[in-house]
């Protein structure tokens, strides 16, 4: 059966080959001019080469479950981004197209739209009752973004540009939607290639490495995680949190967003949708709005963005330099910012008493990946005791990671503009 099924494509391309000639001789059509309007002869080395990456896209959202809900759709965009097509002057089907379908989905990531409405659900479905529990856990939220700010200036001394070296840093935030909605701002221009070819933008590479990073979270973080900790610092149980009040929620969010507007009010369509998203959760009286903002919404808009950014990487322009140099900035990125919250929590409990010592495993969480690392710290922690239970202590660190990325997004912004 399984041979069969293999079977199935070959003998399906072989009969479209025999139908073509078939069909031009019955029509009495010009078979060349039939063969030019398939995809076959401009296909190259580079569209297989990217094809296969969006096949190896999907086989791991697939059968190791990497955030599937990311890379599936990412993957059929890059797919989709690099079928060859003849008449694009005649009728305009890639992303970079004016007037073609893909690119105008293409235009919320252009425009910031559609990070904009994903902060939007995930503000809706986040719960800031860890965060106000215990304040200082948002502290490591803030030193995870030592890496955003170690790549800015590894990407100048690579040579990129002040915005493009921006918008490249905020991969290490481990915030998909916050670099893309950067990058939408800072390097979305024309680039000219050494052979003189004038190309799109950095965001098809730059939104790959941080979704990409986004799922390998459980595979990145534990090696650094155990390198940086000693066994009895993992075995470290927290204080359970406090209970939180409704008030309380609704105050933390009105408060928190004036507080973020006014230091980076350049983040303010990632910032103020977050809040937002929040209040509507916790107010208890628009609770459609919010379901809605946490699953349909949100899902839709996952879609459209992980298949244009997919659909963006075509070969001429993601197979260059600086696409390798973006993914390996970012993956240094991600270390670094693993590394700084686990490291500051260990910094933190010298000046804490011993009954109030931070399991340095939630540091990682300042990765703003949101649910992952701090799953990965849940995860890493019950390996040394089955009965430590860290995930709701972690959940402060990454929803501040989540804060603290969209805020250095917005200075960035502000400064580099």
């Amino acid at each position: 059966m399984k041979k069969q099924t293999i079977l199935i494509l070959p003998a399906l391309l072989l009969l479209f080959l025999f139908f073509i000639p078939a069909f031009s001789y019955a029509a009495g059509v010009d078979f060349s001019a039939l063969w030019k309007g398939t995809g076959f002869p401009y296909f190259n080395l580079g569209n297989s080469v990217m094809i296969l990456v969006g096949i190896l896209l999907i086989y791991l959202a697939i059968h190791f479950e990497y955030k599937p809900f990311l890379l599936v759709p990412l993957g059929i965009g890059v797919i989709i981004g690099n079928i060859p097509f003849a008449h694009e002057a005649v009728y305009p089907l890639g992303v970079y197209k004016d007037g073609s379908v893909m690119n105008l989905l293409y235009q919320g990531v252009l425009k910031g739209i559609y990070p904009s409405l994903i902060f939007l659900g995930i503000g809706a479905m986040t719960d800031f009752s860890s965060m106000i529990s215990n304040p200082k856990l948002m502290l490591l939220g803030a030193a995870a973004q030592v890496g955003i700010f170690a790549t800015f200036l590894g990407a100048l001394v690579f040579g990129f540009q002040l915005p493009e070296a921006g918008a490249i840093a905020l991969i290490g935030g481990g915030d998909g939607n916050t670099s893309i909605f950067l990058s939408s701002q800072l390097a979305n221009g024309l680039r000219t290639l050494p052979d003189g070819t004038i190309v799109q933008n950095l965001i098809g590479p730059i939104a790959i490495a941080a979704y990409l990073y986004m799922a390998l979270v459980p595979v990145i973080q534990p090696p650094f995680m155990k390198l940086l900790t000693t066994k009895k610092e993992r075995l470290i149980k927290m204080k359970p949190p406090r209970s939180v009040t409704r008030r309380e929620k609704i105050a933390f969010s009105i408060t928190g967003l004036l507080l973020t507007a006014f230091i980076a009010p350049a983040a303010l369509p990632l910032l103020g949708m977050f809040f937002l998203g929040n209040i509507l959760k916790e107010s208890g009286v628009t609770k459609a709005l919010a379901g809605t903002a946490s699953t349909i919404l949100i899902d839709i808009v996952v879609i459209l963005i992980g298949v244009t950014i997919g659909a963006s990487t075509q070969a001429d322009i993601f197979l260059q330099p600086e696409s390798l140099l973006i993914f390996i900035l970012g993956a240094l990125s991600f270390m670094m910012a693993t590394a700084g919250g686990v490291i500051f929590a260990k910094v933190m409990n010298l000046f804490l008493k011993k009954e109030n010592h931070i399991n340095p495993l939630i540091g990682s969480a300042g990765v703003a990946a949101v649910p992952d690392s701090a799953r990965v710290s849940q995860m890493m922690g019950q390996k040394e005791d089955p009965t430590n239970h860290l995930l709701m202590h972690a959940m402060a660190p990454n929803i501040a990671g989540v804060i603290g990325s969209a805020i250095t997004a917005g200075l960035l912004l502000g400064f580099l503009l």
